[in-house]
C-alpha cells in the first residue's frame, strides 16, 4: 500500500492530466510513478522535462540507463529498477547478463560500463564531492568533461523519482513486475 495517493487519469489534478495522457500515450500504460508525482503536477512537469533533457545528452541511451539503473539500485528504488531494466533490455538493447549485473551491483564485465557506474556511484555516496582519482579513472575510461556533468544530470533526475518512489512507497506495474529486481535470475 502506498503512501501517498497514486492518481488515475480520472483523479489526477487538472494540472496534471494532460501529462498524463501523454505518458499512456507513449507507454501504453500509467507508470505508478507518474500516478504519484501527479500529486504535484509541477513535480510531474520537472520528470517530464528533465527526462527530455537527458535524452538529449551525448551519453547513449545505453550509458544514461546504466546511470538510472545504478542511482535507483544505490537508492533502494526498486519501481526505478524494474523501470529502468525493462528500456535497458527493450530499448537500449543492452545484454540480460549485464543488466543482472547492474541490478545486483556487480562487474557488468564491459570496462566502460563499469566506469560509468563506479562514477556514477561515487558522484552519489559522496554528493558530488568525488575525489580527483575517481574523477581521473572516469576520464580516462574515455568519457569527456561534457559527460561527466550528464551523470549528475542523470543523476538529479533519478533522485527525483527515486526518492518519491520510495516516500510513497510506489509498488511495481504489473507490466514491470517481469523486470524488477531478482526477476531476471537465469
Amino acid at each position: 500500500m502506498t503512501r501517498l495517493t497514486v492518481h488515475t487519469p480520472a483523479t489526477a489534478p487538472e494540472g496534471s492530466r494532460a501529462f498524463i495522457d501523454t505518458v499512456i500515450t507513449n507507454n501504453g500504460f500509467l507508470p505508478n510513478l507518474i500516478g504519484v508525482l501527479a500529486n504535484a503536477p509541477a513535480a510531474l512537469e520537472t520528470y517530464l522535462t528533465v527526462s527530455g533533457i537527458n535524452a538529449r545528452a551525448s551519453l547513449s541511451l545505453a550509458e544514461r540507463e546504466v546511470v538510472q539503473i545504478t542511482a535507483a539500485s544505490v537508492h533502494g528504488c526498486d519501481f526505478c529498477v524494474a523501470g529502468h531494466t525493462a528500456i535497458a533490455l527493450k530499448k537500449a538493447g543492452l545484454e540480460r547478463d549485464l543488466v543482472r549485473a547492474l541490478q545486483e551491483r556487480a562487474s557488468t564485465g564491459n570496462a566502460r560500463f563499469d566506469a560509468l557506474v563506479a562514477f556514477t556511484r561515487a558522484v552519489i555516496l559522496t554528493r558530488g564531492n568525488v575525489g580527483k582519482g575517481e574523477l581521473a579513472d572516469f576520464l580516462a575510461a574515455g568519457f569527456s568533461e561534457q559527460q561527466v556533468l550528464e551523470v549528475i544530470l542523470g543523476v538529479s533526475l533519478a533522485t527525483l523519482c527515486n526518492f518519491a518512489n520510495n516516500l510513497a512507497g510506489t509498488g511495481i506495474n504489473p507490466e514491470l513486475q517481469a523486470y524488477r529486481p531478482g526477476a531476471l535470475e537465469a
